[in-house]
This record gives structure tokens, C-alpha cells and sequence, in this order.
């Protein structure tokens, strides 16, 4: 299968946002995961006199994760579909959180930063060129700035691959097919199987100049499937 990219993704999840929510609503521990990968920043001071980014926030249910995590930090959400942050603003925000149509690689001339810390939750498998974006990642960081990737990234084992294309052919494309958004749930599916193991992003995020890169398991059925990616900006990133 050709995945989605680009222009092609980002009028597929235009088209899906009406039921997004719902769909992800149907997976357990997903609200309660985007939180515990945004409070893996460790974030001090409740955020206090922190900006932060929230790269790929789709309808905002990250972002409501990171506000969570840090109540008192201003915060830019972007994401490139337009539906999906249509549907991110029609919920309520305080005036702390700002939404903006960009994708992440627009982001190195919209003239935004620099952040204290970055969130992106299911961003990286979903464009063309992970590194580039991560290189766009590091120049809006400041020096010691945190970054937290939530992704969908396969452990290595047989046995996690199993599992996903199980999830995925029993339970998330019959949905997405209800919905009409059935090639999207499917580029879900092979996605995951294409994207780098949690081994093989940790490497990428290294090569990309982060430092103290590390993949925190998630609990639950996700253990092995999902997984959170911490790092941290050095001085040689702006």
C-alpha cells in the first residue's frame, strides 16, 4: 500500500476529524497515555513562564494533555488540517492556548519560538522526512529544551506487529470504514509496520543532535506498540 502524505493526509484527516474523537474514544487509555507522555516532560513550576509547542495537535485532545501537564504555560497547538483544528476550536480554552493551520515544516518560517519544550503525538510516522522535521525541532528549541514524541513505534518483536495488524484489521479499519474514512485507518495500519522500532527512533532522535534520548514503555494492550520518546535540546541546536 502507498501511504498518505502531505496533501493527500491532510484532507484525509480533514474528512475524518467528524468522528475522530469518537473513533479514538473507543481506545482504551488513550486520553490517560497522551497525558502520561506530556507529564514526561517534566515540566517544572506547573509550566509557569514556559511556551510550549504542540506539534500535530489534530483536534486537540493532546493539547488538553498538555495543558494538564502544565496549567500555567502558554501554549501554540498547529497542526495541518484544517478540520482537525476546526474541531479543536470549537471546544473551550483558556487565553493561555493559541491554535495555528501549519504544518511542522512550515514552522521554520512562520516566525514562531523559540519554545521551552516541544509535544508531538503521532506526528513523526506521518511525514516525509522525519529528520528534517526533527532539524526544524531543534532550531525552535531553546538550548535545553525538552521534547516528547507520542508514537506509534513497534518494539522489534513479531509479537507486537502481530498484535497491531490484529488491532487494526478486527477493530480500527472496520470503524474507519463505517465512517467513510476507511484508506485513512488502513495508512494507520502500514504506518506503524513501516515506521523505525522504538530502538531505531531513539537512534534518529541521537543523529538529530538531541541528547539523553530514551523510549518509555506505555501500559496496557499498547505496551510494546506505543511508546514515548524524551530528549532533550543541546547548545548546538540554535
Amino acid at each position: 500500500m502507498t501511504l498518505l502524505r502531505d496533501r493527500d493526509l491532510a484532507h484525509a484527516f480533514d474528512h475524518a476529524s467528524r468522528t475522530y474523537d469518537r473513533l479514538t474514544g473507543l481506545n482504551p487509555g488513550y486520553r490517560a497515555d497522551l497525558l502520561r507522555s506530556a507529564r514526561r516532560l517534566r515540566l517544572p513550576g506547573d509550566g509557569a513562564g514556559l511556551h510550549l509547542l504542540d506539534l500535530g495537535c489534530g483536534t486537540g485532545v493532546s493539547t488538553r494533555a498538555l495543558l494538564r501537564a502544565a496549567p500555567r504555560a502558554r501554549i501554540t497547538a498547529v497542526d495541518a488540517s484544517a478540520g482537525m483544528l476546526s474541531r479543536a476550536l470549537d471546544k473551550p480554552w483558556p487565553e493561555s492556548v493559541r491554535f495555528l493551520h501549519l504544518s511542522a515544516e512550515e514552522l521554520s518560517t512562520a516566525g514562531e519560538g523559540p519554545f521551552d519544550a516541544v509535544f508531538a503525538a503521532y506526528l513523526f510516522r506521518n511525514v516525509s522526512d522525519p529528520d528534517a522535521v526533527l532539524a526544524t525541532v531543534r532550531t525552535l528549541l531553546r538550548p535545553g529544551g525538552r521534547l516528547a514524541v507520542h508514537e506509534y513505534s513497534l518494539g522489534g518483536s513479531p509479537a507486537h506487529r502481530a498484535l497491531w495488524t490484529a488491532v487494526c484489521q478486527g477493530v480500527i479499519i472496520p470503524a474507519g470504514t463505517l465512517t467513510g474514512d476507511r484508506a485513512l485507518y488502513r495508512h494507520l495500519w502500514h504506518s506503524v509496520l513501516d515506521f523505525d522500532t522504538a530502538a531505531a527512533f531513539t537512534g534518529r532522535l541521537t543523529r538529530a543532535g538531541f541528547t539523553g534520548a530514551r523510549a518509555l514503555p506505555l501500559a496496557g494492550w499498547q505496551t510494546g506498540i506505543t511508546h514515548t520518546f524524551v530528549a532533550t535540546a543541546g547548545e548546538a541546536a540554535r
